[in-house]
């Protein structure tokens, strides 16, 4: 499909067609699509939305032809002739913000839904993309509207003695309104954000303790080569997959010991730098060697494989989470505890999360000019003080909307977008 918007996309399309009517707006018309020269380059359906009823709120006009990129091509080509140019990266997005079809919010939720790479993430970005979370932060803005004007009241009325009490009010709605809202909302955004951008998690342990085999286990694929044989991996293994709707991205990595093997060596190299980029490590040790249980203290999780080689009298760290790899036993117990370990939200719990780190960052600024508002409440003559920090708090939020001046933030949001949308 090739979508055109801008005020000329209507005549273009006619011309592209060679009809002697008008296109009709929102209706499904079957059209040849002409060269300069006449000669039809394609036929496929034409599809007219006319301004402001469109998604960018300009004329829109979609083309849908055959899918052969020759032919494509081609009809680009011709479109360009024509007057039209390739649209830049998010400008269909940006275009319906700026003409008000949407707020910035939603825009990013847009990229949110095409980036998505879980089902529960997509879900997250539509109801971002319904406007769910805008209209919290609308709310949000509403109440801090009115607490900005008691402030403002008390400044056109500098000769009237304000009493106490009218500052502890003003505290206790700042406290239950604004404050502990927003708190509530923060501290979802380390699952929010782990929902899209996913996390790297890696195996390390000594040689021949079960990484490889583990690696298969969570994956649901036979991924890595296992064999009884030590060293078998001698380079960081990568394989994706969903933990609890998570993106995970699972690194095995070559077994930490000493050895004189130069490429050896070289994977237990890239197996500590990759452990020390991860988000989250586990240490794997064989629960019948000894020895191979403190190879990473550090780590953030201890699993200890092979239980079903437990002595009767060996005694178990309790820092140790046992199972067994080969035949799955305390395998979901290690999932439920890795999905734990990453801030999972349960899902019967959730409810709208922040999925942003810029919206995280907005509402954390806002809420620290609200605290510093807070904190001259009660003196008289620093309420313009107070106004103004909460008037900053007010455009932090706006900033998440695409109030005020926020040219810097669309020019830099938008060129992360794919072009066509």
């Amino acid at each position: 499909m090739i979508r055109l918007s801008g005020p000329r996309a209507h005549d273009i399309a006619q011309s592209l067609c060679a009809l002697h009517r008008p296109i009709s707006t929102r209706y499904a018309g079957l059209v040849r699509f002409h060269d300069a020269d006449g000669t039809v380059l394609d036929s496929g359906i034409v599809l007219f939305f006319a301004a402001p009823a469109s998604y960018t709120g300009d004329d829109v006009v979609e083309l849908q032809a055959h899918g052969s990129p020759v032919l494509l091509q081609a009809l680009l080509q011709r479109v360009f002739e024509l007057g039209a140019r390739p649209a830049l990266p998010g400008e269909f997005s940006r275009r319906a913000v700026e003409n008000g079809k949407m707020n910035l919010e939603q825009a990013e939720a847009v990229a949110a839904c095409i980036d998505a790479a879980t089902l529960r993430a997509a879900r997250q970005a539509q109801r971002h993309l319904q406007g769910d979370f805008g209209r919290h932060v609308s709310e949000l803005m509403d109440r801090l509207t009115g607490l900005v004007a008691h402030i403002e009241a008390c400044l056109d009325f500098p000769e009237e003695d304000v009493p106490p009490l009218f500052f502890e009010q003003l505290r206790q709605n700042l406290e239950d309104n604004l404050l502990q809202p927003i708190t509530s909302v923060l501290a979802t955004s380390d699952f929010g954000e782990r929902l899209f951008q996913g996390v790297s998690v890696a195996i390390v342990g000594a040689p021949n303790v079960g990484k490889s085999t583990l690696l298969n286990l969570l994956s649901g694929r036979e991924r890595a080569i296992t064999s009884a044989q030590p060293g078998t991996t001698r380079d960081v293994l990568e394989v994706d997959f969903e933990l609890h709707g998570i993106p995970v991205r699972l690194l095995d990595t070559a077994g930490l010991r000493d050895s004189g093997d130069g490429i050896e060596q070289e994977g237990i190299k890239r197996a500590r730098a990759a452990a020390g980029m991860a988000d989250l490590i586990i240490a794997l040790s064989d629960a019948s060697e000894p020895g191979t249980w403190d190879v990473w203290p550090a780590a953030d999780c201890h699993i200890m494989n092979k239980s079903d080689l437990v002595d009767a009298g060996t005694v178990i760290p309790d820092r140790f989470c046992l199972i067994s790899a080969r035949s799955g036993e305390g395998v979901e117990e290690l999932v439920n505890d890795l999905a734990s370990r990453l801030g999972e939200i349960p899902a019967s719990e959730e409810g709208l999360l922040i999925t942003s780190s810029r919206h995280r960052r907005q509402l954390e600024v806002a809420r620290d000019h609200l605290l510093s508002g807070e904190a001259m409440l009660g003196d008289q003559e620093s309420m313009d003080l107070v106004a103004m920090e909460w008037r900053r708090a007010w455009s932090s939020m706006g900033e998440i909307l695409g109030l005020g001046d926020v040219e810097h933030i669309l020019d830099r949001i938008f060129s992360e977008f794919c072009i066509g949308k």
